[in-house]
């Protein structure tokens, strides 16, 4: 073979360099890829990769102290009733001269909770039950039924929908309020508490407290019994 057939290399007759891929292509072709798992996270798509899903699992860690008695009470209460309540609150809070996609807040929340009416027979003086010599007849005055503390239930309330302005967002992001989830929850439990006061949960109470009283003396031997409220016992 000739040297005038020999192979010639068109790089090198031309006088230019083989072209390399830049090192910045690598780094879009990550970039890109990084960006397709964003939005899969984002979708909220993670369970199409399994592998990824049990990875990056969201895990809960109770790491309460245990609990600590304070104090103990001996009650003498007789709880006779228990109403169930529902109240949505709707909380606006809102400045002077600014409009409230700038700085207010509107919270929608569905408070929900339990109200007792107990008496309260530590409460019967001496004098309060009288029986006659024959022991078949008694008479028992009583104090009030009272309404307790309305008690609201995390499990069944929530917040519906909550508005913040641009300056009410950035507060948040930068320090914790739990003064807002507060302010509903005190709102609810007033609300909750002005409607038991109107819901006859009293009277409920003091005719459960009385047919209580009634059925356990006729167990006794009583033949008549009479239970009657008063609203001063001293």
């Amino acid at each position: 073979m000739t040297s005038s057939d020999a192979p010639t290399d068109t790089a090198a007759q031309s006088g230019k360099k083989p072209t390399r891929r830049p090192w910045w292509g690598l780094l879009k072709v990550v970039g890109i890829g990084a960006a397709v798992l964003a939005l899969l996270f984002a979708g909220g798509r993670l369970s199409l990769l399994p592998s990824l899903d049990g990875l990056f699992g969201e895990r809960t860690h109770d790491r309460s102290g245990p609990a600590v008695l304070k104090s103990i009470q001996d009650m003498s209460a007789y709880e006779a009733a228990s109403g169930n309540f529902q109240v949505v609150v709707d909380l606006e809070k809102d400045a002077r001269f600014l409009p409230d996609a700038v700085r207010g807040t509107r919270t929608l929340f569905v408070g929900a909770g339990t109200v007792g009416a107990s008496v309260d027979l530590g409460k019967v003086t001496e004098d309060g039950v009288v029986v006659d010599e024959d022991r078949t007849t008694a008479e028992i005055r009583l104090p009030r039924a009272v309404l307790g503390k309305p008690a609201l239930d995390p499990d069944r309330s929530y917040a519906v929908s909550k508005q913040r302005g641009l300056l009410d967002r950035l507060g948040d992001f930068f320090s914790d309020n739990p003064s807002s989830e507060q302010a509903v929850n005190q709102l609810a439990v007033r609300h909750i508490g002005e409607a038991a006061k109107e819901s006859g949960l009293t009277a409920r109470a003091e005719k459960n407290t009385a047919e209580m009283l009634k059925g356990l003396l006729g167990s006794l031997g009583f033949e008549r019994v009479t239970v009657r409220y008063v609203d001063d016992q001293g």
